[in-house]
């Protein structure tokens, strides 16, 4: 019984310890396939304007429809409680100031978690004919965001990690990571009893 649990114990660390690495190292933005649509998940805004880590977000997903990589772009995110916008109204407002069209730009309004945010963003892509997408967060969100989205049958999906993250230094993407490490195995360990 000792050596069961002592293995147990063992294949937990290892599993641990590659999940974190996987995390740690997960997307790229070299040689990124074109798709209909790039997703924005959502993150903080303030007062009518993208908090940094949004706003990082935000040039990414600008920078690939400059370069002709998508065709649309979806923001996501709701109001939170007295909010005077929404995550994704602000994301839309940013985008178009950059010179993004506003037929180039669909969104959701109503998700605060980023499982909803998907499941939204497909509902409103899918009057469009978008079947392929790339999905744009920090890069320690992206490996569970995109799990998330394979399923939820967005089968055609790749991460992409903003260059341009507020996550710069180990001080502020320690805790980040370490949350979402958390976050992904307790998604992963779940899944068995959905």
């Amino acid at each position: 019984m000792k050596k069961i649990i002592v293995l147990g114990l063992v294949a937990l660390i290892i599993y641990a310890g590659w999940t974190g690495f996987s995390i740690w190292t997960y997307g790229d933005n070299k040689n990124l396939p074109e798709a209909d649509a790039a997703i924005v998940l959502g993150a903080a805004q303030w007062n009518g304007k993208p908090s940094p880590v949004f706003e990082g977000r935000l040039k990414e997903a600008i920078e690939l429809y400059e370069k002709n990589k998508v065709d649309f772009l979806i923001f996501t995110g709701g109001a939170s409680q007295n909010a005077a916008s929404s995550e994704a109204e602000v994301g839309k407002s940013y985008a178009m100031e950059h010179g993004v069209p506003e037929k180039a730009i669909l969104f959701e309004n109503q998700s605060f978690v980023t499982e909803d945010n998907l499941m939204n963003a497909k509902k409103v892509a899918t009057n469009k004919e978008i079947h392929s997408y790339l999905l744009v967060s920090d890069r320690y969100h992206l490996k569970r965001a995109v799990a998330l989205a394979k399923d939820d049958d967005m089968k055609n999906v790749k991460g992409v990690p903003t260059k341009y993250s507020a996550y710069q230094t180990l001080e502020t993407k320690l805790p980040f990571f370490m949350k979402e490490w958390g976050y992904f195995m307790v998604y992963q360990l779940s899944k068995p009893f959905r």
